[in-house]
């Protein structure tokens, strides 16, 4: 049997790891058809079905999971042996929140890029849990407590210091003191974390005023600069945006933003080592 087609099994590959063809189309910067007509070909070629398709994505067949593992071993070689190849640049695939993406890193890409020429820095913004193996992630940022998992690497990038925003603009800002009863009278702007409904709730208080609702932190940070409210959100997103700090929020224990990675190489730890300096 002569050997398969190499961007065959790449994309055999992604698609094992993703369990989706259309997530990875996207990893390849392909398109769906395009990947499942490959892996289709591969499939006659080889003489075995490599999956079982079913409406909302993929399962391996006992084949494929066999097939998989050496086939996945085998690209990543090749990968290694042409990354010692052509060093100079060496990617590394960054995971963070969407909102983590937008408000906090982007801004900071450009310093990166100039301290690490090197380093091709790939963000994935994504707020799921990270399968470091599957996804081919190498660091990950994520909102929350502590890692327990001790077969990672994790590093305390900052505590969750929330506090309350508006425009500066806003009859609120030229208030000298203010309460969490207070801000309860007023429309309140809270994303996915519910923190205004958690804190509220703490004090027994309930909001007389509107609580708009979004998904993500940084949707509520732009309804609060088109001046639609008062948004809770974390410090380290306030950057150069144009809000007035109203009141800071009690400590919520251990969250915080914490960096994770599997691995010890060292382009990996270069970026972690970058994104701790920050």
């Amino acid at each position: 049997m002569r050997l398969p087609n190499l961007n065959a099994l790449r994309m055999f590959d992604a698609a094992a790891r993703r369990l989706n063809f259309g997530r990875a189309a996207e990893e390849l910067h392909l398109t769906q058809g395009a990947v499942a007509q490959q892996v289709r070909r591969l499939e006659a070629d080889l003489g075995h079905k490599l999956f079982h398709r079913h409406a909302r994505g993929l399962t391996l067949t006992d084949t494929g999971r066999s097939y998989h593992a050496p086939v996945q071993q085998a690209l990543a070689l090749i990968g290694d042996a042409t990354d010692k190849l052509a060093p100079a640049v060496q990617r590394v695939t960054l995971s963070v929140p969407p909102s983590f993406a937008s408000k906090w890193l982007v801004p900071r890409l450009p310093e990166f890029e100039a301290a690490h020429p090197d380093i091709d820095l790939r963000v994935v913004a994504e707020e799921s849990l990270t399968n470091f193996k599957r996804d081919g992630i190498d660091i990950a940022i994520r909102q929350g407590s502590k890692p327990q998992d001790s077969g990672l690497n994790s590093a305390l990038l900052s505590l969750v210091d929330l506090v309350a925003v508006a425009r500066p603009d806003s009859t609120l800002a030229r208030e000298e003191t203010l309460e969490l009863a207070d801000l309860a009278q007023h429309t309140l702007i809270q994303d996915g974390h519910r923190h205004w409904d958690l804190l509220l709730r703490q004090e027994g208080l309930t909001a007389v005023g509107r609580v708009l609702q979004f998904n993500q932190t940084a949707l509520a940070m732009d309804a609060a600069v088109n001046g639609q409210g008062i948004a809770l959100v974390p410090r380290i997103f306030l950057g150069s945006q144009p809000l007035e700090v109203l009141w800071q929020a009690p400590r919520l224990e251990d969250q915080g933003f914490h960096v994770l990675w599997p691995s010890a190489k060292s382009r990996a730890k270069a970026v972690v080592d970058w994104l701790l300096s920050q």
